[in-house]
């Protein structure tokens, strides 16, 4: 397509927080993104609901292509986002209803309902998925009214590349989040859905990341100064999918991965899913990746508590900047206090202060008094998670972890990079910061015709043009002692 020019394409990274358009440009000894467009996310309140203002994002993806052409010409377009949420559409291609966010509340008792109908061992043994709350499955169970007026559900990343190409479809990384899909048959689980009254015919054909799922509808490239022909590539939609390319490993079966951001999963990359009664007993989830890969890990709280308390403080007045916090929690005595990051106090937005101060003197620990021993009790109590799952992640695989990598924004986090080492006892590879970005280019390079014949290309291609940082284990504190106090 690009003659002996390196490929250029447009990579669509979508967070809860925020959002981006990357310019990434791929060539034999060339991989390297440029950030076009930048743009804030969030769950707004609309109704009593928590929901995603797409049309909003829509307008934002929009403006990132029109930047991307704006500095030269544009071979693809990929989109990955978070996992779960999802928007209705009627016959007639429009939304039926919002699209909710999953820290709604409308999932709250939907899981038991679920179970009784289908139980656990059931669930895990056809769609090897975590026992989260808000799974898509437990949010369409919530609304029956909507599921009637309904034609199909698209994903986020699936609804916005609907709306630029007209195709409806899902791709398989993120379709596999959703708790309806079989792990292993690589297909919807239908019997499941009708079992729960999800109607199947709601939900789409498949496809797998590195088809091209259209070209972009006329309007559209009239509105962005793109070609009409313009590909859009299904990459690894969900963006722990494509951050997971990202993960330069060397190899991958001596390794644990940390997709460290909002959220933080953690886990290593397999062949096969693992469904034994021990993986759904440690709630432990088998999601797709890309080259039929199984993403065999578990979603810990990650940055989001100490974002949110931020947050608070900020909405008070007082001025928090980041580098000065956390260079004063640096020098806070190490895990003084830890909390549970998993315990669902820490889930939905609040004050998250006073839920750490809570869970502290209820543990019989010291609560912390400033803002910096606030910040140090939640990236010892990360650490410490990251800890606790990485082991047990390399129990239920036999992957013999030997070195663990930290990709996405925790990779520039120094503090947690080097307790993250302790607490593993291994070393840690921080970087790259954009790895969902970059295996979303990655994913669109292959597809449009770059020799990366397998995720081992793309990976050393990651290895020979970005640096990682090398964090070496250190005696910090006592980590039995500290698991046994959030454990009790």
């Amino acid at each position: 397509m690009s003659g002996t020019r390196p490929l250029r394409v447009a990579a669509v990274d979508l967070g809860a927080s925020s959002g981006r358009v990357m310019v990434g440009t791929v060539g034999p000894d060339l991989l390297d993104l440029e950030e076009v467009h930048r743009f804030r996310n969030g769950a707004v309140e609309v109704d009593g609901a928590l929901t995603w203002d797409v049309r909003a994002l829509h307008a934002e993806v929009l403006a990132g292509l029109r930047a991307a052409a704006a500095g030269g010409p544009v071979d693809g377009v990929g989109i990955d986002s978070w996992a779960v949420d999802y928007g209705l559409l009627d016959t007639t291609g429009e939304l039926v209803g919002p699209v909710v966010a999953y820290r709604d509340s409308r999932t709250d008792g939907v899981r038991e309902r679920v179970v009784e109908v289908v139980p656990e061992e059931e669930l895990y043994a056809t769609t090897g998925l975590q026992q989260l709350p808000f799974n898509t499955l437990y949010q369409l169970v919530s609304a029956p009214d909507l599921l009637g007026g309904a034609e199909t559900m698209l994903l986020v990343p699936d609804l916005l590349a609907y709306w630029l190409t007209g195709q409806v479809g899902a791709e398989r990384t993120n379709a596999s989040t959703t708790q309806l899909y079989d792990v292993r048959g690589r297909d919807w689980a239908t019997g499941l859905a009708e079992k729960v009254g999800v109607p199947a015919r709601i939900l789409p054909p498949l496809r797998d990341p590195g088809t091209t799922i259209g070209s972009l509808l006329p309007d559209v490239s009239a509105a962005v100064g793109l070609p009409a022909g313009t590909p859009v590539v299904a990459v690894g939609s969900h963006d722990t999918a494509s951050a997971v390319v990202g993960v330069p490993f060397t190899h991958r079966s001596r390794a644990a991965y940390i997709s460290s951001g909002t959220w933080s999963l953690v886990g290593v990359e397999l062949d096969e899913p693992v469904l034994s009664d021990a993986a759904r007993e440690a709630d432990f989830t088998n999601e797709g990746g890309v080259d039929r890969t199984i993403r065999f890990l578990r979603n810990v709280s990650g940055l989001w508590v100490l974002s949110e308390a931020i947050r608070t403080w900020e909405s008070r007045g007082e001025d928090v900047g980041l580098a000065d916090l956390l260079a004063e929690a640096a020098a806070v005595p190490a895990l003084r206090s830890v909390v549970d990051l998993e315990a669902p106090e820490f889930l939905p937005p609040g004050d998250m202060e006073a839920r750490i101060a809570a869970a502290c003197a209820a543990s019989g620990q010291p609560v912390p008094g400033t803002r910096a021993e606030v910040a140090r009790c939640v990236l010892d109590s990360l650490a410490l998670a990251y800890r606790r799952v990485v082991r047990r992640a390399a129990a239920l695989s036999g992957v013999g972890v030997e070195v663990v990598h930290v990709v996405g924004g925790g990779a520039r986090n120094e503090l947690l990079c080097a307790l993250t080492a302790s607490a593993c006892g291994v070393p840690v590879l921080a970087g790259p910061v954009e790895a969902a970005a970059l295996g979303n280019v990655l994913v669109q390079a292959r597809a449009l015709g770059a020799d990366l014949p397998d995720l081992a290309a793309m990976r050393a291609l990651v290895r020979a043009t970005h640096e990682l940082v090398r964090h070496e284990p250190a005696e910090v504190g006592d980590w039995d002692a500290a698991e046994r106090a959030v454990r009790g």
